[in-house]
C-alpha cells in the first residue's frame, strides 16, 4: 500500500501509480513515462495520513479490478483513455472521441482490449466503410489504435484502412468576396469582421471567435486562443489548434477602421457565424460555400502572387504544406485564366517567330 508524505505545507499526499504514457521524440524515439494520481489531505494529523492512505488505497483497489489492462473491454478503455487525456487534448477532439465510442465501437464493445485479433478489427472496419466516409472511418480507427497502444501495446493488429479520397476544396474568386463584402457593409458589421479576417486574415473560424481587442496592437492582430465546443456542448476558450497557429498578422489598414474600442472583435459563437455566413452568401447572390473555404482563398490569392509557400504557411498557421496543396490544385479560376492566358500568348509568340523563320528561309 502506498504510503503518504508531509508535504512542507503540512498536508498529507499519496502518490499511485496510473498507466505509462508513450511520449514521442522530435528524433522519431518514443519516450515512456510513468502517470501518478495524486491523494492529498490538508488535516496534518496522523488521522489525515490515514485518510489520505486509505482514499490511495481504494482508488489503487478499484483500478486493479476494473482497469487492468487484461479486464477492460473496448468500451471501458475509450472510457477510461478519454478520462486520462482530458487535460491534454482539445475540448473539441474530446467530444468528438465520446461523440463516436457511443455507436461507433458498437460491434467491439463488449470484447477485451487485450483479446482483440486483426480479423474482427478489419470485419469492423469493412463494415464503417460500407456506411461512412473513408476519412471518418481512418478517425475511428484513429482512436481505437490511441486506444490499444495505452494499454495493450503488446497487441499487433494488421488491418487495410479505406483510402482517402481528396476533398474537391472550392475557392471562392475575387468576386464571390467583393459581392459578399458589400452586402455585409451595410447589413451585418460583425460578420464584415469575420469576412475580413479570414479571407484577408487566414484566421480560422474558431480563432475569429477568440480575438479580442486586447490582441490588437497598432496594425498587428496577435493570435493566441480559440473559441471550440466542448465535451458538455458549451463553448470554451483554448489556445489555438496547433502550436504553429500562434502567429501575428498583419491586416490591411481598412480592417481596422471598424474594429469596436473594447470587447470582442467578432462577438458571435463558430456556430453563429456559420449560420450568418449562409444567409450572407444567399442575399448576396453568391454561389454556397464554407466559411472555411476563405483561408482557401487567401492561401490561392498569395500563391497566385508568387508568395513563398513558408510565408503562406506562417501567415495561415498551416504546419504542414499538404492541405496548401491541395488548396493549389483547386486554384482559383480568375487567376487561372490570367496565368492559362499568358502561357498561350507565349506559345503564339514562338509559334509566330518560328513561323516567320521559316518564311525567310524560303
Amino acid at each position: 500500500m502506498a504510503t503518504a508524505k508531509k508535504l512542507s505545507s503540512g498536508s498529507w499526499r499519496c502518490l499511485v501509480y496510473s498507466h505509462t504514457e508513450k511520449i514521442p521524440q522530435p528524433d522519431g524515439s518514443i519516450k515512456k513515462k510513468r502517470i501518478y494520481k495524486s491523494f492529498t489531505d490538508d488535516d496534518p494529523s496522523p488521522k489525515g495520513k490515514r485518510r489520505c492512505e486509505k482514499a490511495a488505497a481504494t482508488w489503487a483497489a478499484a483500478k486493479e479490478q476494473y482497469t487492468s489492462p487484461s479486464k477492460l473491454t473496448v468500451k471501458q478503455a475509450i472510457a477510461k483513455y478519454c478520462d486520462t487525456k482530458s487535460n491534454v487534448l482539445s475540448p473539441a477532439t474530446l467530444r468528438g472521441y465520446r461523440q463516436m465510442s457511443k455507436k461507433r465501437y458498437a460491434a467491439l464493445d463488449d470484447k477485451k482490449i487485450c483479446d482483440l485479433k486483426s480479423a474482427e478489427v478489419q470485419d469492423w472496419i469493412n463494415d464503417l466503410s460500407s456506411r461512412y466516409s473513408p476519412k471518418y472511418v481512418k478517425n475511428i480507427y484513429g482512436l481505437l489504435s490511441a486506444v490499444m497502444d495505452t494499454f495493450a501495446p503488446e497487441l499487433h493488429i494488421r488491418i487495410k484502412i479505406p483510402q482517402q479520397v481528396l476533398p474537391d476544396l472550392y475557392v471562392p474568386s475575387d468576386s464571390d468576396i467583393s459581392a459578399i463584402i458589400d452586402y455585409l457593409k451595410k447589413n451585418d458589421i460583425q460578420m464584415l469582421r469575420a469576412v475580413y479576417l479570414a479571407a484577408f486574415g487566414t484566421l480560422r473560424r474558431s480563432e475569429v471567435c477568440g480575438l479580442d481587442r486586447k490582441d490588437v496592437c497598432g496594425k498587428i492582430i496577435r493570435v493566441r486562443q480559440a473559441v471550440v465546443k466542448g465535451p458538455d456542448r458549451g463553448y470554451k476558450t483554448k489556445t489555438t489548434k496547433t502550436f504553429k497557429s500562434q502567429r501575428e498578422i498583419r491586416m490591411p489598414d481598412f480592417f481596422f477602421d471598424i474594429l469596436p474600442e473594447q470587447g470582442k472583435i467578432v462577438d458571435l459563437t463558430p456556430a453563429q457565424v456559420t449560420l450568418r455566413f449562409k444567409r450572407a452568401l444567399r442575399k448576396a447572390n453568391v454561389p454556397p460555400f464554407r466559411f472555411h473555404d476563405l483561408r482557401h482563398y487567401a492561401a490561392s490569392i498569395m500563391h497566385a502572387l508568387g508568395v513563398p509557400d513558408q510565408y503562406i504557411m506562417q501567415r495561415g498557421g498551416w504546419s504542414s504544406d499538404v492541405t496548401l496543396k491541395r488548396i493549389y490544385r483547386n486554384s482559383i479560376k480568375d487567376y487561372e485564366n490570367v496565368f492559362t492566358d499568358k502561357l498561350l500568348s507565349h506559345f503564339d509568340s514562338m509559334q509566330h517567330e518560328m513561323q516567320h523563320k521559316s518564311d525567310i528561309s524560303q
